[in-house]
């Protein structure tokens, strides 16, 4: 069993200036950044397997690297809410809030509450987490019914005057997620970014335009279109495919 500090020492291996340089270009990265892809970290936490304990060690080194191979290898059935806190606290670039959620915190059970919760938070990247997690949920979770979602909406529609780069483009992602999902979802925020785009900040009008112009557009609404017609057929049929 590889030990967190043979975990380290591996990545430290691996790591290259060039692309810490490339990363810092567009914002990825935080203050201890060793420029190794996630396909990578990804490929060596097949090695790794599920290990909590390994989580929580790479954790601590503060390594962006390595904080992200912790979201991958850690038991998201074993994550509580202080382990949830005292993670976001330490969220220092876009792609480490985005893949820290998406690897393991949209899996957990708090993630619902903890969506709402940090949307409401002042900094960047905790702010932005609130978002990305609306934005994964909608993405990863099949079965919860379109009126799951419908918290969400005033949320995003009251946030929407924040013009911090990273929270309006979490504030897109989330609705155009949820807009994608089905048709019912799709109306709702259609409607939502409609509302948006009369409010008089320049980050509300970037909203509605990135989001319209998404769920709007030709292929979306064949594509919703589509799976609502398959729907019917397949609930007759009995059959338990996922959409």
């Amino acid at each position: 069993m590889l030990t967190v500090e043979e975990i380290v020492s591996h990545l430290q291996a691996l790591a290259n200036p060039e692309n810490v340089a490339g990363m810092k270009r567009y914002a990825v990265g935080g203050q201890h950044t060793l420029g190794i892809s996630v396909a990578t970290l990804r490929k060596i936490a097949k090695e790794i397997g599920r290990d909590r304990q390994i989580a929580a060690g790479l954790w601590a080194t503060g390594i962006h690297e390595a904080r992200i191979l912790a979201s991958i290898v850690d038991d998201p059935s074993l994550v509580t809410k202080r382990q949830m806190e005292e993670w976001v606290m330490g969220f220092d670039s876009w792609d480490l809030t985005d893949q820290v959620c998406m690897n393991l915190f949209d899996k957990t059970s708090f993630a619902w509450e903890k969506a709402i919760e940090w949307a409401g938070r002042g900094e960047e990247f905790q702010k932005r987490a609130g978002f990305t997690l609306m934005a994964c949920l909608a993405w990863h979770d099949k079965k919860s019914p379109a009126e799951r979602y419908y918290p969400f909406f005033p949320v995003i529609e009251g946030a929407c005057d924040d013009g911090r780069n990273f929270v309006k483009k979490a504030i897109s992602w989330a609705l155009r997620k949820m807009g994608a999902r089905d048709q019912a979802l799709n109306k709702l925020a259609i409607e939502t970014a409609k509302r948006i785009q009369k409010q008089e900040s320049s980050s509300a009008r970037w909203i509605a335009r990135d989001v319209l112009t998404e769920l709007e557009s030709q292929k979306v609404q064949q594509k919703l279109s589509n799976a609502a017609k398959r729907s019917p057929s397949l609930k007759n049929s009995g059959s338990r495919r996922k959409a």
